[in-house]
């Protein structure tokens, strides 16, 4: 009898990284703490493309943290893409500047923000973000 060898391809991580999801943004996705404020942020942009709002609010801070989040709205957002424009680390702060493309109604749209987190309790939070012009 012989064996069928089925290639099952895992699918690929959102943020773009090329990595399967299971191991890129799927390992902070599942509980452990990303190890940079550019992978928190890749795994946040994952998060809103896969819908987990409980991580979303997981992953940001306290003190900025809205009481819900409404992925689905009236008009879910579609996103297509994020490329990363620059990222810092200084002890337990951090910035990342991003450009997450996404389509609400078919219409295109470019979020550009450069992103605050800060590490506490040995985890990175996001903060909040200041938006940019152009992308």
């Amino acid at each position: 009898m012989s064996k069928i060898n089925k290639s099952v391809s895992e699918p690929a991580c959102p943020c773009g990284s090329g990595q399967p999801l299971n191991r890129c943004c799927g390992i902070c996705h599942a509980g452990t703490p990303a190890t940079t404020p550019e992978a928190l942020m890749r795994s946040r942009y994952s998060a809103y493309v896969l819908g987990l709002e409980d991580y979303l609010l997981a992953s940001w801070h306290a003190s900025t943290r809205p009481a819900t989040l409404d992925l689905q709205g009236d008009a879910p957002a579609k996103w297509l893409g994020l490329a990363i424009k620059a990222a810092s680390q200084q002890g337990d702060t951090g910035e990342v500047e991003f450009v997450a493309r996404y389509k609400v109604g078919g219409r295109a749209y470019r979020l550009h923000e450069r992103s605050r987190f800060v590490h506490e309790d040995g985890r990175w939070f996001y903060i909040d973000g200041d938006m940019l012009e152009g992308g």
